[in-house]
């Protein structure tokens, strides 16, 4: 089994931290205290090919491998957690459409959302509808040539501010297999958009809920077949959740490099605290910490990139593991600087506090272990997650 990463690997790793360096991490705090999102430096990011890492070759996107497309993620994300994870949902949009759109529909949005002229939004989760996504109640009746949309969608990142949805809708009967997926305009008529919530975290990027009445989407906008929404969406999900944890380990990475840097620098006792063995210690369980969740990430695309059955289990326990690890070492890279890392004059609190939510979206922790119980308790499922 080989670890080393290929010549490309490193190039696009190198690439992203290149970008980040510059644009995302001098202006993280600043975005951050204003609620700024920055679409003017997220299309920059387009012209490096970071909005359509994944997105079909066929129309301009670079067609990566996920383990590749989370190298890049995780470097945005040591910039700038926020833009990052909004970079990676718009990267889920743009392979959802160019994975199962017609030609038409590729060549209409597919161009535009890799050069980042068009930026996207994922419209799956409800007031109603959170964990229990086959549950939602959205609707698209079909009316002659067109779909019509009624319904709300809630927590919705970019919302207000981006160009293209993929809505999941509901066109048959309840349940999982009555739900389609459809790409709509962000502009129709009929579509309103709610305020921007005051978040926890995640501030520089928009988060509001969307309202459709009476939405006309023409029927050649469904993705796939009608009632395959759902499988889409649980597809689109495994990479989600990737990209989400990965996001956590280059928000950990940075934390842990601000910790060692201070811990060198801040003296106590009449030497720098970084001689102190109890720090020593947090420092090393920190790093492995990190290490860990990067690999479980690393295997986890890996499945996704050879297909493999197990994919979606790996993809859950990697989610939960990453998110889980990747917040433990902020909150003790934040610990380490004892007062000063409340402060708002450090990145740490910053950290902590965009790192939370990476607990329960792309599916809560919770059920991750749900996704993982229930297969390793299959006949024989235990004996192949190796």
């Amino acid at each position: 089994m080989d670890f080393s990463l290929t010549d490309d690997q490193i190039a696009f790793a190198q690439s992203a931290r290149q970008f980040a360096q510059k644009e995302l991490k001098p202006n993280a705090a600043e975005w951050d205290r204003t609620s700024h999102f920055p679409i003017d430096v997220i299309k920059q990011s387009g012209e490096l090919g970071f909005l359509g890492l994944y997105t079909n070759s066929d129309y301009d996107g670079l067609g990566l491998p996920r383990l590749d497309s989370a190298m890049v993620f995780e470097e945005l994300a040591w910039g700038d957690t926020s833009v990052a994870a909004y970079m990676s949902i718009h990267n889920m949009v743009s392979w959802m459409i160019g994975e199962y759109g017609s030609a038409d529909v590729c060549q209409r949005y597919l161009p535009s959302m890799v050069s980042g002229e068009w930026l996207g939004s994922y419209c799956l989760t409800e007031p109603n509808a959170g964990s229990d996504a086959a549950s939602l109640r959205t609707k698209a009746d079909k009316q002659g040539d067109y779909y019509v949309l009624n319904g709300e969608k809630t927590f919705i990142s970019g919302a207000g501010a981006t160009d293209v949805l993929v809505v999941m809708a509901r066109t048959g009967s309840a349940g999982a297999k009555g739900v389609s997926a459809f790409v709509v305009d962000a502009h129709s008529a009929g579509i309103e958009y709610g305020k921007n919530e005051h978040k926890m975290g995640w501030k520089a990027q928009p988060t509001r809920t969307i309202s459709f009445k009476d939405v006309r989407v023409p029927a050649v906008n469904m993705l796939g077949a009608e009632g395959q929404g759902f499988s889409i969406a649980m597809k689109g999900l495994d990479g989600g959740r990737i990209n989400i944890g990965i996001c956590a380990v280059g928000t950990a990475q940075a934390a842990l490099e601000t910790a060692t840097s201070y811990v060198n620098e801040r003296s106590q006792f009449g030497k720098p605290i970084a001689h102190f063995q109890s720090v020593q210690f947090k420092l090393a369980d920190m790093l492995t910490q990190t290490i860990t969740a990067r690999q479980m990430l690393y295997l986890a695309a890996s499945k996704v990139d050879s297909n493999d059955p197990q994919a979606s289990v790996y993809c859950a326990m990697a989610k939960r593991l990453s998110t889980d690890l990747s917040f433990e070492v902020a909150n003790q890279a934040l610990q380490l600087h004892g007062g000063y890392g409340y402060l708002n004059e450090y990145p740490l609190e910053r950290h902590v506090r965009d790192l939370r939510v990476h607990q329960i979206l792309e599916g809560t922790n919770e059920i991750m272990r749900v996704i993982v119980s229930r297969h390793m308790l299959q006949d024989e499922a235990l004996s192949q997650l190796r």
